[in-house]
Order: C-alpha cells, then sequence, then structure tokens
C-alpha cells in the first residue's frame, strides 16, 4: 500500500512532506538519508522491505528535509537550524511527545543538535554512519575527488555515491538508487547546500546529549572511518557502539537483520516491554466524537452511492489521524466517530490534524466534509469493547453541541492539556441537554492562522 503523503509546515514557513507506517509502541521517527523521496524510495525493494520491518512493532515516521523530495524545494538556507526546524515541524505536526529517533549520516549531525534541544522528547537516540563533524564524513583525498564531481559531472557523482558511498551494486542497482538521488536534489540545490553544510560541527555538543544512544557503524567503511564512530561513542554520555562487517553506508543492504535486531534489542522491545506497558496503562480516557454535519440531507441531496462515497473518505481521514496519534477506534456511527486515548494531549493533537485535513480536502472538492468534534476525559466502563458512562455520554453531548469545523471541550481537556501550547477560547456555561448543570466549554483553536 503506497504510504499517504501528508505535510507539516516549519516556523518559517516551509512544507515539509512526510508519511507514517505502522502503529502502537514508541514512535519511531527516521531522518532522511541523506537525499531523500518518500514516494521513489518506497518503490526500491531493500528500503521498504526495511521500513516495515520497523513498523511491524512500532508507528515509523519518514520525512522529506528542505529543499528534498517532495518538500519545498525553494529553500535558500541549508544549515544545522533548517534540519531542526524539519524535525520540528514534524513532530510538532503529529503531536509526538516523545520518540525514538534514527539519524543517519549527514542528519546525525542535525539528531545530536535536537536531542540537546529537546532532551524531554528523545527516548533514545540512534546514530548511523556519521561523526561529530560534517568533515568527519566526507574529509581526505576520496571525499574532495567525490565533492569535486558535484560540479564537473552530476550523473556521474550521483552513481559514484550509490556505488562506493552507500554500496549498491555497480550496474543497475547503483543506476536505479543514482536516479533517486538526482530526483531527490537537483544539482543547483546541492551546490548551494554544501558551502553551510561543510561548516558543521557538533563536537561541543557531544556531552549535553541526555538520551540512551547507540552509534552504528561498519567496519570497512570509509565515509566514515571506524574510528569516527568510536570517538562519537566515546564523547557521548551513555553512549554505545555497535559494529557490523562490511563497507556499505546504506543500512538497507547486506546484513539487515542484524542492525535491526540491535535497534530492537536498544528500544527494548519485546514481550516483557509490550507487558509491561499494558499493565501500566491508566484507567483515565480522553472520548472523542466526531459527526458529520448535515449527513441525512447530504444523502437526500447526492443519493446513497455519492454519500457513501463522500462518507468513506471521511472514515479513512478519521483513521489516518486515529493510528497517527495513537488513537483507538471504539466504533463508528455511520456518519461519526467514538475514539479513545490514553492522553489528552494526543486526543487533541488528534483532533486538530482531523480539522485540518479535511480542510485541506474542502479546498478542492466539489462537496465539503463539515465535521463537529467533541471531548471528554474520565473514567468510563470498559465492556464487550465499548465504553460507557457519565464520561462517554458527556462527550457524545459535547460533539452534538459543536458547529461544524469546532473542536469543543470540558474544563477537564483544557486542564489535562495545560502547558502544552494549544489555545483555548472560553465559551461559558453551557446548557446541554440531559445535564442539570451547566458545561464550561472552550474551543479549541486548529487553524494555522489562528
Amino acid at each position: 500500500m503506497e504510504p499517504r503523503i501528508q505535510y507539516a509546515k516549519t516556523k518559517d514557513g516551509v512544507s515539509i512532506a512526510f508519511s507514517t507506517l505502522g502503529e502502537g509502541g514508541m514512535p519511531f521517527v527516521q531522518m532522511p538519508f541523506p537525499f531523500s523521496h518518500l514516494q521513489l524510495s518506497w518503490e526500491i525493494p531493500e528500503f521498504r522491505s526495511w521500513y516495515e520491518r520497523l513498523a511491524e512493532k512500532r508507528m515509523v515516521v519518514r520525512y522529506d528535509s528542505s529543499g528534498t523530495g517532495l518538500s519545498d524545494r525553494d529553500v535558500i538556507e541549508f544549515s544545522l537550524d533548517t534540519g531542526v526546524r524539519d524535525l520540528e515541524a514534524v513532530v510538532d505536526r503529529l503531536g509526538l511527545e516523545r520518540f525514538a529517533l534514527f539519524a543517519p549520516v549527514f542528519n546525525g549531525l542535525v539528531g545530536v543538535a535536537y536531542a540537546v534541544r529537546h532532551p524531554e522528547r528523545v527516548t533514545h537516540l540512534i546514530l548511523w554512519h556519521t561523526g561529530a563533524r560534517t568533515t568527519d564524513l566526507i574529509g581526505g583525498p576520496q571525499g574532495q575527488a567525490l565533492l569535486q564531481l558535484v560540479d564537473a559531472d552530476w550523473e556521474m557523482f550521483t552513481e559514484t555515491l550509490a556505488n562506493v558511498v552507500f554500496g549498491w551494486s555497480a550496474g543497475e542497482p547503483a543506476r536505479r538508487y543514482a536516479a533517486v538521488i538526482r530526483e531527490s536534489i537537483t544539482q543547483e540545490g546541492l551546490q548551494a547546500a554544501l558551502p553551510a553544510g561543510l561548516d558543521v560541527d557538533v563536537t561541543e555538543l557531544l556531552p549535553q546529549v541526555k538520551p540512551p544512544t547507540l552509534v552504528l557503524h561498519r567496519r570497512e567503511s570509509a565515509f566514515p572511518s571506524m574510528d569516527t564512530a568510536r570517538v562519537l561513542a566515546s564523547r557521548i554520555p551513555n553512549a554505545r557502539l555497535a559494529l557490523f562487517e562490511g563497507g556499505s553506508g546504506s543500512p538497507y543492504l547486506d546484513d539487515v537483520d542484524a542492525i535491526l535486531d540491535a535497534i530492537d534489542d536498544f528500544l527494548g522491545e519485546g514481550e516483557e516491554a509490550a507487558a509491561g506497558a499494558k499493565q501500566a496503562t491508566e484507567h483515565v480516557h480522553t472520548i472523542l466524537f466526531t459527526d458529520v454535519e448535515g449527513s441525512t440531507a447530504l444523502t437526500q441531496r447526492l443519493g446513497d452511492a455519492k454519500a457513501r462515497d463522500l462518507l468513506r473518505e471521511h472514515e479513512g481521514m478519521v483513521r489516518e489521524a486515529l493510528k497517527a496519534h495513537g488513537g483507538s477506534e471504539v466504533k463508528t456511527m455511520g456518519d461519526g466517530f467514538m475514539a479513545s486515548f490514553s492522553s489528552a494531549t494526543k486526543a487533541l493533537h488528534c483532533a486538530i490534524a482531523m480539522q485540518r485535513a479535511f480542510a485541506e480536502h474542502n479546498e478542492s472538492a466539489e462537496e465539503p466534509i463539515l465535521v463537529r468534534v467533541g471531548l471528554n476525559a474520565g473514567e468510563p466502563i470498559a465492556e464487550n469493547d465499548d465504553l460507557f458512562g457519565t464520561a462517554v455520554n458527556l462527550a457524545a453531548r459535547i460533539c452534538g453541541h459543536a458547529e461544524a469545523g469546532q473542536i469543543l471541550v470540558p474544563i477537564v481537556v483544557r486542564e489535562l492539556t495545560a502547558g502544552k501550547q494549544f489555545l483555548f477560547a472560553d465559551l461559558g456555561e453551557t446548557e446541554l441537554r440531559g445535564y442539570e448543570d451547566a458545561v464550561q466549554l472552550y474551543e479549541v483553536s486548529w487553524r494555522e492562522s489562528e
């Protein structure tokens, strides 16, 4: 199944393409490698197999950096800060509070910088074939000769990079990956990126890295050398070095299973960890309801078949948002959903993602999908894969009170998400059908202009 490409916006307005695969477990964010194209790399079997294996136990997030792949190409600045902003945009768009970070090659330096700036969000840092300085990666006569090809012969540069550095077999495999590189970034784009990129140095940040760190490297690699990996691991607290045979700079080739097993062991996945996580689940749930406005009139106007097609689109977008934000679908009611979350923050991020997805759809659709969303938090009664009780009933009433495009929550949800940078508009005390006392409601702002 082709991954669904979505977009996040950086603080300086650059659109970053990303996609997700799998669900459950601790989210695993893979930074670009280093030239990426979400769609074309998915079509290469070795890449796809890597991502699918990772996604067996967790949600995997991929994205294209500024100026590459399916992200905005007209980017003037290429720097360490640019890379950090790209990553911030994606994880904030998905509402990921904690995640493991896989940072390969040049983006290894960006991964170190992000982990130092946001230590509370990175559970594990995994560095692949990287160093503390860009010159560690492409220094020496061979690296300089390779850089000269950027200007002299763009096609030869990409094929040499694919074959010599990343280890794809000469001939068709190397040419195939070289073509992906050329689709990922233009010659002019790389020429613009190199001056700033060659000066990056995070040596002073290494002692400040807080998350447990795994440095992965192949023994016979020349770009960078094994000594570079040893020095990197020795300067990061709580880091360990794992070496593999061969010289390929790509983890998708050669002893892939050994690398993936090392990652699984490092992340602490397995039956015991999964069982422990299940036992630690809290009893408090945040309940989310959605409802398509005017679904009956929609059916009368469009007819059963066309109305059903539109509702099917609604279902797909809701389920995509639930999957991306750790929500559990409790049931669907034809023109609406009931879902449950273990975190009020994740539930609100999910609600915002839904409304933004519907708004994006409505910009070009003949028939808009207008959805109201309501949430509440409490301790519902679980029975036969369903949830019941006061917390559920109030969430449904709040959803029913919302207007199309609104997200409404009571004060308990607002308090649970205090300090998480959501914007709430106080709607005052509101009379809801079936409730003697008025309920204090808040509208959640989700439009980027707000």
